[in-house]
């Protein structure tokens, strides 16, 4: 299978993500993990995938000088987009409350890039899900915020988790992009690589 495909390289998975973690070990990859600190900065004119396009790509430069002939360098970034705008991952447990908040009786977008990183070329796929939550009440979203401690997801909510059990009535696209990766674009991307090597 793939990973037989892929044993004479190093696949590097630059995040400190856990969901990520666990989906590569899902998908029986061979994979270490390495992090380097970047400011997740993007220029304001940006939209949708193009945010999510461009922080994938700056995760991976601070590798760059390093990568071996055999790496195979993994970097993503997940937005939720809502009203023309991307919601990251929160500052504190009002942000959360507040960006939950705006989430509810809606349908928004996640989109999740990832770029692919060989010694001498890059590759970003990209790909989006739409998510509907229900109306969300104040208590709802409090109880959630308290118990769960969204801080680290892209707008403030797992949908494995409570939330997403009695909040989400309906979702197009990949479940496992809102989860934190679309392991069908990796799996085809990694395919596409492994016999283009």
């Amino acid at each position: 299978m793939l990973n037989d495909k892929l044993k004479d390289f190093n696949i590097i998975l630059a995040s400190g993500s856990p969901r990520r973690h666990a989906f590569l070990k899902e998908m029986n990859l061979d994979f270490e993990i390495q992090l380097k600190p970047i400011k997740e900065i993007f220029p304001k004119h940006l939209k949708c995938e193009e945010i999510t396009d461009y922080l994938a790509k700056l995760k991976a430069e601070p590798f760059l000088e390093n990568i071996q002939n055999k790496d195979i360098l993994i970097t993503s970034d997940t937005i939720v987009w809502l009203d023309n705008k991307a919601l990251g991952k929160p500052k504190d447990e009002t942000d959360a409350f507040n960006m939950i908040k705006s989430l509810s009786n809606k349908t928004h977008q996640v989109v999740t890039s990832i770029c692919f990183t060989l010694k001498t070329t890059q590759q970003i796929v990209n790909t989006t899900t739409k998510v509907t939550f229900k109306a969300l009440t104040d208590e709802e979203i409090w109880y959630y915020v308290k118990t769960y401690k969204p801080l680290d997801k892209a707008g403030a909510y797992g949908i494995q988790e409570w939330i997403g059990a009695i909040g989400i009535t309906s979702i197009e696209g990949s479940y496992n992009n809102v989860v934190g990766l679309p392991t069908h674009l990796l799996y085809k991307t990694l395919n596409t690589i492994a016999k283009g090597i």
